[in-house]
């Protein structure tokens, strides 16, 4: 992998949007401040209403005001990032503790512009249970989520054209542009996050209604149209879905 640092590892970006996140950030940050490689903590903030600023001014992390919605300011931060590495990680995620090494260890190849990790629903519930079976199966297919921690050289990310301002997919359909610039990696090691999302209504419903959405996106329904099918079955999330207009991708 390229660095300016000779015999250094790269600086790696670890970008994180919020919205509303003081129940969770604490863990994230307090895992993030235990890595010994060259990182760059940025949260970039979407108008949190609850304590999520005031605990991210106590740490030693960048801080950045953006325009609300999960892809608008995940490019916020890249736009404002240091690093060589760009690695995309949500406010309810904690990496493991090697992650930083393992993604330079990927990126030594070449023909790699990115990648993800495996991910751990965190908890003993049907729901958790099941999403980490459906998740393995998902990564065979070499579909990822954001909540996958995504991580990119920025010279790729530049090229591609970085994250949309879209209200949901914004993770699927930058992956996608990725795919047509080189390898996209896949981290055997775990990230551990949350699966609040599909709890505190039926885990089926929510579930099925999800896997519909996917369904519609790759049929080509643009995501502005999505998020506004998905903002009901979001309970905990930082983008706001716009208005229901039907609307197809284009490329």
């Amino acid at each position: 992998m390229t660095s300016t640092r000779e015999n250094q590892h790269p600086l790696i970006s670890i970008i994180i949007p919020t919205l509303n996140e003081a129940g969770s950030i604490t863990q994230t940050l307090d895992a993030l401040a235990k890595i010994s490689e060259p990182v760059e903590v940025i949260v970039v903030d979407g108008g949190s209403n609850d304590d999520t600023v005031q605990i991210v001014r106590q740490r030693k992390v960048k801080l950045i005001a953006a325009e609300r919605g999960r892809g608008a300011q995940m490019d916020a931060g890249a736009r404002g990032a240091q690093g060589e590495v760009l690695w995309f990680l949500h406010a309810d995620s904690v990496p493991p503790g090697e992650a930083p090494q393992r993604i330079i260890e990927s990126l030594r190849d070449a023909r790699v512009v990115g990648g993800h990790f495996d991910v751990h629903f965190v908890g003993h519930s049907f729901s958790a249970r099941f999403l980490c079976w459906f998740y393995r199966q998902l990564r065979r297919t070499g579909v990822c989520y954001g909540d996958s921690a995504i991580f990119v050289r920025r010279e790729a990310y530049n090229q591609v054209g970085g994250f949309k301002p879209f209200p949901i997919f914004e993770d699927l359909d930058l992956v996608r542009r990725l795919r047509r610039r080189g390898r996209v990696a896949r981290v055997s090691a775990a990230v551990k996050t949350s699966s609040r999302r599909f709890e505190g209504r039926s885990f089926f419903l929510t579930f099925a209604r999800w896997n519909f959405l996917q369904v519609l996106y790759w049929l080509g329904i643009h995501p502005r149209t999505l998020g506004g099918l998905y903002a009901p079955i979001r309970n905990a999330g930082v983008c706001e879905a716009e208005p229901l207009r039907i609307e197809k991708q284009s490329g």
